[in-house]
């Protein structure tokens, strides 16, 4: 999503919270008081800023001159025992609960509380969104040679979904890709 006008710092993350509070009623209207979910990961463009929301283990990158930044953090159970100490990176890449959450969107109706933060942007960044269908299959240095490849958003997409099935993709694989030029 784009506004075109430069809003408040303020303005955009309370207009990310409501929209997160409805997405949280649609999916325990969805799920029936069930335990599904599911996670979120957003942008919103507002002037020459960006607003982020994250929870759970979908993830964002920025791509900007030539380096690649993870910009959200999981929500696992798997990424608080690295944050803690207790694994290292090599370890969570087999742990048998690198996909248990410990963050998102249910429809048990628990409320929860994302990531809101703002970024600066730049002309020639790019952003990538995208589930661990696609992170958790991709190492990062090939994400990062297909964000730098001179193609646009739409085949970098293709490109980067081909590289989740080529490498056996698990799990669902979806994707956004997002370049920000000059006005």
């Amino acid at each position: 999503m784009c506004i075109r006008d430069e809003t408040p710092a303020g303005g955009v993350l309370n207009l990310l919270e409501d929209a997160v509070r409805g997405a949280a009623q649609a999916v325990q209207d969805v799920a029936g008081g069930a335990d599904d979910g599911t996670t979120l990961t957003a942008l919103l463009w507002t002037g020459s800023r960006l607003a982020l929301v994250h929870i759970g283990d979908s993830r964002a990158y920025l791509l900007r001159d030539g380096e690649l930044f993870l910009i959200t953090h999981d929500h696992t159970v798997v990424q608080s025992m690295i944050d803690e100490g207790r694994l290292t990176a090599e370890e969570a890449v087999s742990h048998p609960q690198r996909a248990l959450l410990l963050k998102a969107l249910t429809g048990g109706g628990a409320t929860v509380v994302p990531d809101l933060r703002l970024h600066d942007t730049h002309p020639g960044d790019r952003y990538l969104l995208c589930s661990d269908g696609l992170s958790s299959v991709v190492p990062e240095d090939r994400i990062h040679d297909l964000l730098t490849s001179p193609i646009g958003p739409d085949e970098t997409v293709m490109a980067l979904v081909g590289a989740a099935n080529k490498a056996g993709g698990p799990d669902n694989v979806s994707c956004v890709v997002a370049d920000v030029v000059a006005a």
